[in-house]
């Protein structure tokens, strides 16, 4: 893409967490295996709860040389999750051992949905147990969602532009997003940006489950997740963070930097249409990916692979379905897709964060991972959605599509440096 500016904005440094591992190398490689990252849950105790299962990270703390321990407890897990993937993004980039840019031309957002919803629970226990005088002076820092971009910063020393947006589902998508134009208008160099998330915990589970949008499988967690199949029920709540370092595409070849993609285009819109439930044709979510291609300034033949919103939810992978035919048409069915939420279960507002992560790795190894449990196809979801094994192949061009509550949507261009 030939922005206005001329700037082009390059990644060069990634990491994520989620239910398939601590780290991208972890994670990638369950991808690419199809593996499951969900499970019963360990971490809370849901014995009162309808939802026994998740996408949850197993056997985390956050290192010492990030957080000391007294600190680090100060805080809700989700900004332990943003800061250990910002952390080894940042090293992945090159930039800790070889900086030559000013503090004040680097900068973060964070796209961060629910903010921190454990520690509400738990400083509310504390409330009504012990009293107002018993809760803790760091309750309001640990759960307000832009401490997720204030301690990168702070912890980076990054003295740019420092905020946290929350769009439901899609706010890493967002935040990535308005990243990237911080980038092309040249107000700064380097972003550091994604999403967190971790909800696991009563209020969160009770609400999705409520609302009947959650999975009941219970008995058989690795199953749950089987967006597009005809015997999907809900999606599974995932948790974790996807953290990518953006840099003015020259400036990171000046330096020598390893660039795994480009991002070249982005788009946003609204479905207008209800709180919850996506517009049952995909308008808007057409438009918005619409509006992305148009702003990468390519055609939409030249996108190669989609990585899906796909929830698993039994109106939400039909609109989506829809959404993709009407804003491809014929090319529609040429498209390779998939819905990586089959793995990871749903990050909910750092699922755009992972999910970019992914589209970069696809074009950088040339890999295309799975929709696994895909076993009964929705005659209404009619596409190739890269059923249950990865595929090697190698695409120029990657679409990752993130959309909320509220009708909000986010769609992302990223394409193969070379």
């Amino acid at each position: 893409m030939n922005t206005k500016s001329g700037i082009r904005v390059a990644i060069t440094g990634m990491d994520t967490i989620c239910g398939l591992g601590h780290n991208l190398k972890e994670v990638w490689g369950g991808l690419l295996e199809g593996k499951s990252g969900i499970s019963l849950i360990e971490n809370h105790d849901v014995t009162n709860l309808p939802v026994h299962i998740a996408g949850e990270v197993k056997n985390f703390s956050l290192a010492e040389d990030i957080l000391p321990p007294n600190e680090a407890k100060r805080f809700d897990r989700f900004l332990h999750f943003a800061l250990h993937s910002a952390i080894n993004a940042w090293m992945d980039s090159g930039l800790k051992s070889q900086n030559p840019y000013r503090p004040d031309n680097i900068g973060c957002i964070m796209g961060v949905g629910m903010g921190g919803f454990p520690e509400i629970e738990k400083t509310y226990r504390t409330f009504l147990e012990k009293g107002a005088r018993r809760v803790t002076p760091f309750f309001i820092p640990s759960l307000i969602p832009n401490m997720a971009s204030g301690l990168i910063s702070i912890t980076l020393g990054t003295t740019g532009i420092n905020y946290s947006l929350s769009s439901a589902c899609a706010s890493a998508g967002h935040a990535i997003s308005a990243a990237y134009n911080e980038i092309i208008a040249g107000r700064q160099d380097v972003m550091v940006t994604g999403g967190a998330e971790s909800v696991i915990c009563d209020l969160p589970i009770a609400g999705f489950a409520s609302m009947k949008a959650l999975s009941r499988r219970n008995d058989d967690p690795t199953h749950a997740s089987r967006p597009f199949d005809l015997n999907r029920d809900g999606f599974v709540m995932g948790e974790g963070a996807g953290l990518l370092i953006l840099e003015n595409l020259d400036k990171a070849q000046a330096r020598g930097a390893k660039i795994y993609a480009e991002i070249v285009g982005c788009g946003s819109s609204s479905d207008a249409y209800h709180i919850t439930a996506p517009h049952p044709e995909g308008i808007g979510a057409s438009q918005c990916m619409l509006d992305s291609i148009k702003n990468a300034q390519i055609n939409l033949e030249e996108i190669g692979y989609v990585n899906a919103h796909g929830t698993s939810t039994p109106l939400g992978d039909i609109g989506e379905t829809k959404a993709l035919k009407a804003t491809f048409g014929t090319h529609a069915k040429k498209i390779q897709i998939s819905s990586t939420k089959s793995m990871t279960g749903h990050l909910l507002g750092a699922a755009g964060g992972l999910e970019t992560i992914v589209c970069a790795m696809a074009l950088y190894e040339g890999a295309l991972p799975p929709t696994i449990n895909l076993e009964t196809p929705d005659p209404e979801c009619d596409l190739d959605y890269i059923p249950n094994t990865a595929r090697k192949v190698q695409v120029e061009y990657a679409l990752n599509n993130s959309f909320g509550f509220g009708g909000t949507n986010s769609s992302l261009i990223l394409k193969r440096f070379c």
